[in-house]
């Protein structure tokens, strides 16, 4: 009679229920695996065969099928091995069927029968809760990242001839208790690096706006006048991730192969910096079998391109989509992935390929053409994104050796203020200003009179686009948050326009 194995398979950052049927029949020996299995899952036959040998099991001398359902969805990955071989062993009468009912089972088996780490654990976990499971076999290295996603009974395995004791009931496991419980709560900010940015801290507010609202900045200025440092303190000023925000940011990183075994969960949020010369698969995700790229790998964090004219326009032009849904659909020909992608985009440039266009200190050698080339390196629809534009000039010594005199405890409590008002305002907390809708827009940037007809004026003098009329009022709303203000007055509106239009002469006139 055949038998059935419930395990999980992934799509995405999500599990979905896998049920691996094997039927042992008269005939010649042969090993046959159907179901859509990719080539990982096609050498799992040798992989399982030498496990059960080694395990001092009985591998079937017969012909033998191994059904993985639904065999219309496509498998991947070595993650199947461990079922498979316990699905051998029940059909062939080694191991009682009842051993197995009701237990999930997910593992990559070495050759020796031993059992290795196996990626996208905690998103099993997290499917095993919405499951009639009530036991789940993960490899021991995994007992720590399952336990932080399933309540259910967890057996650390680490060879198959020790599940195989445990199921014949002659050497039970003990269920996984984690010696020292993993504390979630989030670790106090650090302002170490705040502390040391000396005359760059009159850009610090503009930093609080953008981590209030979760707002994309674009610092422009020339070589070593301080963008790189003041986007890496832009993590410093992010308030902690909230439970449900660790959980799927770590759900990412167990998927990637990038969640280590001893923090089974992501505390931190994430600062991503990529080199112009990355690739769009290793920007937006993608590979076979599809894998996150990094702008789900900075989800809830920060994502840093520096030098961001230097980046091939087609790569910039696919963060368009992303920058707006907040996720990245990837569409192959082998199937279709969603990722979360909702990040902070901070990205840094020179005014000039040699980039000292405008510097008072040191001459610009560039051609007027070769300006005009570097600027336009950066398309319209993709600039209409980014809500805040700042020129950093460059800093004179007694600025740079100039102490920092800011209360950078005091700013981050109003961005947590600015924060907890969304939070009240949304009925959600994982929802920022920056990812209203047109409708949230109208019902919640409510302007007084005064910034109202400001707002009118500068519609008709700045020609703004309706993305741009839509992301200077979100703007405004932030400021407003961070300031405790019901309304939206014209000082946020004005202070919202000077991030977006980086001209203030034109502002006077307005």
């Amino acid at each position: 009679m055949p038998s059935k194995i419930l395990s999980c398979g992934l799509k995405g950052i999500d599990g979905y229920g896998l049920e691996i049927e094997v039927d042992i029949l008269n005939g010649l020996p042969r090993f046959t695996i159907v179901g859509l299995g990719d080539t990982a899952v096609q050498e799992s036959k040798e992989r399982v065969r030498s496990a059960i040998v080694n395990s001092g099991a009985d591998f079937p001398r017969r012909r033998k099928i191994i059904n993985l359902a639904p065999a219309d969805l496509k498998k991947s990955g070595p993650s199947f091995d461990l079922p498979m071989a316990i699905g051998l062993l029940v059909a062939s009468g080694q191991i009682p069927q009842e051993a197995v009912k009701e237990a999930l089972f997910i593992g990559e088996l070495a050759l020796d029968g031993s059992l290795r780490p196996t990626q996208g654990i905690l998103s099993v976990a997290l499917f095993s809760e919405q499951h009639p499971a009530q036991t789940l076999f993960v490899p021991e290295a995994n007992a720590y990242e399952a336990h932080m996603g399933s309540s259910l009974t967890i057996y650390p395995v680490s060879s198959l001839k020790q599940l195989i004791l445990h199921l014949q009931g002659k050497q039970p496991l003990l269920p996984f208790r984690p010696a020292i419980p993993l504390d979630a709560k989030a670790s106090q900010p650090d302002f170490s690096l705040l502390s040391s940015i000396g005359g760059l801290e009159k850009w610090i507010p503009s930093l609080a706006v953008t981590a209030a609202g979760g707002h994309h900045i674009l610092m422009i200025g020339p070589p070593g006048s301080g963008k790189t440092l003041l986007a890496q303190c832009l993590p410093s000023l992010l308030p902690p991730l909230y439970r449900e925000e660790q959980l799927e940011l770590s759900q990412i990183y167990s998927i990637a192969g990038l969640l280590p075994s001893y923090q089974p969960l992501i505390q931190q949020r994430p600062f991503r910096s990529i080199h112009h010369t990355a690739s769009i698969p290793a920007l937006i995700g993608g590979g076979k079998p599809i894998r996150p790229g990094e702008i789900s790998l900075a989800h809830r964090g920060v994502l840093f391109l520096d030098e961001v004219a230097e980046f091939p326009r087609a790569l910039l032009e696919t963060l368009r989509q992303p920058l707006e849904d907040r996720m990245i659909n990837i569409s192959r020909a082998s199937g279709s992935l969603q990722f979360p992608s909702h990040f902070t985009l901070a990205a840094a440039m020179n005014p000039c390929p040699c980039g000292y266009h405008g510097d008072p200190v040191r001459a610009c050698h560039c051609s007027g053409s070769s300006i005009a080339y570097y600027s336009k390196k950066l398309s319209g629809p993709f600039l209409d994104r980014i809500d805040l534009r700042l020129k950093i000039p460059r800093l004179s010594f007694r600025e740079l050796s100039k102490p920092s005199t800011l209360d950078f405890k005091k700013i981050y409590q109003s961005i947590l203020r600015a924060r907890a008002i969304q939070t009240k305002r949304f009925g959600n907390e994982l929802i920022l200003n920056s990812d209203m809708t047109p409708h949230q827009v109208e019902q919640y940037c409510e302007l007084d009179p005064l910034a109202e007809k400001f707002l009118h004026k500068l519609m008709d003098s700045a020609h703004l686009s309706g993305r741009a009329y839509s992301r200077l009022l979100k703007v405004s709303r932030t400021i407003a948050d961070i300031n405790a203000s019901p309304l939206i007055k014209k000082t946020h509106l004005m202070e919202a326009a000077c991030y977006r239009l980086n001209n203030s002469s034109n502002l006077v006139q307005a």
